[in-house]
C-alpha cells in the first residue's frame, strides 16, 4: 500500500512540475522584452508606425518564385492593417493545376500606387493553395444504389461540395487510391498592428524570419510582419480538383493580431509542420487544427489546462482499474452483461473510427481500450484458452451460489431492457438505410451500431444500477478507478463546449453525469457495514484473524 501511494504521489508531483514548467514556456513566448528607451541605438521601431499609404495584392504562380508568370487575383489599394476584411474571389485553373498539379499565392504588401516589383520596401510571403490527398470513396443509397451526384456537370459537383463543406468528389478520381490535387478555399492573413520596439539584444528567433529591417538614417526600421495563417486550412474546406474545374471561389480574410499570439500561432503550425515531417497526413494534422481555429488564447490556456487533467486522471483510472481487475476472483455485485456490453461498445466505436479513416491520435488509443475491454470479458466470465495446435477451446468457469444469485439479478434487468433498446436500435438502423448514404453495407452496419452505443449506450450501465438496487450494496464497485472516470466525464463537458465533435458525442458526455449522480446517491444510501462485500471480493467477516483490510 505504502509503494502504490508513493508512486500515486511521484506521479503527481511529476505531472505538477509538467504544468509549472510548460506555463512558464508559455508565458516566455507569449511576452517579448520590449525596448527599454525608444530613442536607444539598439530599438527597432515599426515601418507602420508612420502610418504610410499601403496596398495588399496577390498574385496566384504554378512556382513559388513566380516564373513562368504570374497572375493578379485580387487587390486593396486603399489597405488598412487595423481593419478586418473578407473578401470571395473566383480564381482561373491553369491546366497544369487541373492534371493534378499545384498553385501558389504570392501575398504582398507594399507601398499604394505602384507594383510590388517597384516597392524596394514590399514584404511577400507565399502560400500554397493546393494540397495533396487521398479523396473518400463517393457514398450511395443502398436501397435504390442511386449517387447523388449523378447527372450533373463537373462545376455543379463542386460547387456542391464547397456548400457542404466536403472533399468527397463522386467523379472518377475519387475511386482512386492515389493522392489528387484539393483547392484551399480559404487564405487568411495576419498583419502585427502593436507598435511594438524591438530590442535588436532580445530579438525572439521565432519572429525574425518574418522581420525585414532597413536603415532609417541612424534608426532602425522594421516593415509590417506578415503572417498567413495555416492553421485555418481545415480538411472541411478542401474541395477536390478535377479536368472540368475550371474556376474555383477563394475566401480572403485578413485581421491584425497581437504579436503575442503572433509568436504563439508561429510555435503552434511549426509543430504542426513537425508532424508531418514525421509522416502525418493532411487529415491528421488537421485533427490537432480543430483545437486552434476560432479560438481565443484564454480557451486555449483553459484547453490545455483541462487536457492535462484529463490525461492525469485517465493515467490514475487505467492503473486503478488494472489492478482492480487483476486482483478480482469472484463477479459477487458485478454486471457481467455490462462488461460485456463495454467490450462490445468499445470494438465498435474502434471500427468505427477505422472505417471513418480517423486519424491515429485517436485509433490507437481506442484500439489499446478494446483490447483491454476483452481481457476484462476474459477475467469476468473466467474464460481460460487451451490450444490444441491452432485450434482454441475455451472453458467457462463455474458461478459460486452469490455469484449465480448477482447473475439473476442481472439477466432480470437486461430482459427489462430489451423491451426498450432493441426497437429503437432496429429503428434507427431501418431510418438511416432509407433516408442516409453510405460507402457500403459495412459502412451502414458499422454506423447503425456505433450510433445505437452513443445515442442508448448508457442504458447498458442500468443493470448494474438494478444490481446494486437488489444487493442494497456498491462495495463491489472500483470506486477509485470509478472516481477517477467520473471527473474524466466532468472534464469532458468542458471539452464538449470547446472543441469541435459530433452532436451524439457531446450529448454522451452528459448522459453518464446523471449515471454517475445516480451511483453517488446509491453510495449514500448504502453504507458500509462489516458484511459487505468489498471490491476486493471479500468481506471483513471473512478475512483471516491478525489480517486487517482498508476498505
Amino acid at each position: 500500500m505504502f509503494l502504490k501511494s508513493s508512486f500515486t504521489t511521484v506521479v503527481v508531483g511529476l505531472f505538477v512540475v509538467y504544468v509549472l514548467h510548460t506555463c512558464w514556456v508559455m508565458y516566455g513566448i507569449v511576452y517579448t522584452k520590449p525596448c527599454d528607451s525608444p530613442k536607444a541605438d539598439n530599438c527597432i521601431k515599426p515601418y507602420l508606425a508612420g502610418k504610410p499609404k499601403l496596398q495588399l495584392s496577390i498574385y496566384t504562380a504554378l512556382r513559388p518564385n513566380a516564373e513562368g508568370g504570374h497572375t493578379l487575383i485580387h487587390k486593396e489599394e486603399t489597405f488598412d492593417v487595423d481593419s478586418k476584411i473578407e473578401r470571395t474571389v473566383n480564381v482561373s485553373l491553369p491546366k497544369k493545376t487541373r492534371n493534378n498539379g499545384t498553385l501558389y499565392a504570392l501575398i504582398f504588401v507594399h507601398q499604394a500606387g505602384i507594383t510590388p516589383w517597384q516597392d524596394a520596401r514590399q514584404v511577400h510571403l507565399v502560400a500554397q493553395l493546393t494540397t495533396y490527398m487521398v479523396p473518400k470513396p463517393p457514398e450511395i443509397s443502398l436501397i435504390s444504389g442511386e449517387d447523388p451526384t449523378q447527372g450533373e456537370t463537373g462545376e455543379e459537383v463542386q460547387q456542391k461540395k464547397q456548400l457542404d463543406g466536403k472533399a468527397d468528389g463522386a467523379d472518377a478520381t475519387a475511386s482512386s487510391d492515389h493522392p489528387v490535387t484539393h483547392w484551399r478555399s480559404r487564405l487568411t492573413l495576419n498583419i502585427v498592428s502593436d507598435h511594438f520596439l524591438f530590442d535588436r539584444e532580445h530579438l525572439p528567433s521565432d519572429v525574425h524570419r518574418y522581420l525585414r529591417v532597413f536603415q532609417d538614417g541612424k534608426k532602425m526600421v522594421y516593415l509590417p510582419l506578415l503572417f498567413v495563417d495555416e492553421l485555418s486550412n481545415r480538411v472541411k474546406d478542401l474541395v477536390e480538383i478535377n479536368s472540368t474545374s475550371k474556376e474555383l471561389p477563394l475566401t480572403i480574410s485578413y485581421d491584425s493580431i497581437s504579436l503575442g499570439r503572433l509568436r504563439f500561432w508561429i510555435h503552434m503550425q511549426d509543430a504542426v509542420h513537425s508532424l508531418q515531417q514525421f509522416g502525418f497526413t493532411e487529415k491528421d494534422a488537421d485533427e490537432i487544427k480543430g483545437i486552434f481555429v476560432d479560438t481565443n488564447l484564454y480557451f486555449l490556456a483553459l484547453t490545455f489546462v483541462v487536457a492535462a487533467f484529463h490525461l492525469l486522471f485517465d493515467f490514475l483510472a487505467f492503473k486503478n482499474d488494472i489492478s482492480f481487475w487483476k486482483q478480482k476472483t469472484s463477479m459477487v455485485g458485478m454486471s457481467s452483461k455490462a462488461v460485456l456490453w463495454r467490450c462490445f461498445s468499445t470494438i465498435v466505436i474502434f471500427l468505427y473510427l477505422f472505417d471513418q479513416q480517423t486519424s491515429l491520435l485517436v485509433l490507437i488509443p481506442a484500439g489499446v481500450g478494446s483490447i483491454i475491454e476483452v481481457w476484462k470479458v476474459k477475467k469476468a466470465f473466467k474464460i481460460q484458452v487451451f490450444w490444441k495446435g491452432y485450434k482454441p477451446t475455451f472453458v467457462f468457469g463455474k458461478l459460486n451460489e452469490s455469484e449465480r444469485r448477482t447473475e439473476e439479478y442481472d439477466t432480470l434487468a437486461m430482459k427489462y431492457l430489451s423491451y426498450l433498446l432493441y426497437p429503437l436500435c432496429i429503428g434507427g438502423a431501418v431510418y438511416a438505410l432509407v433516408f442516409q448514404r453510405y460507402k457500403s453495407w459495412y459502412s451502414w452496419l458499422i454506423n447503425s451500431m456505433v450510433n445505437g452505443v452513443y445515442a442508448f449506450g448508457f442504458l447498458f450501465m442500468l443493470p448494474q444500477l438494478f444490481v446494486n438496487y437488489k444487493l442494497k450494496s456498491v462495495a463491489h464497485l472500483p470506486w477509485k478507478a470509478f472516481t477517477y472516470k467520473a471527473f474524466n466525464t466532468f472534464i469532458d463537458d468542458v471539452f464538449a463546449f470547446i472543441i469541435t465533435m459530433p452532436t451524439s458525442h457531446r450529448l454522451a458526455c452528459f448522459r453518464d453525469d446523471v449515471v454517475f449522480l445516480i451511483y453517488l446517491y446509491q453510495r449514500w444510501l448504502y453504507p458500509v457495514d462489516k458484511t459487505r462485500v468489498n471490491e476486493y471480493g471479500v468481506s471483513y467477516d471473512e478475512e483471516p484473524k491478525g489480517k486487517t483490510h482498508k476498505d
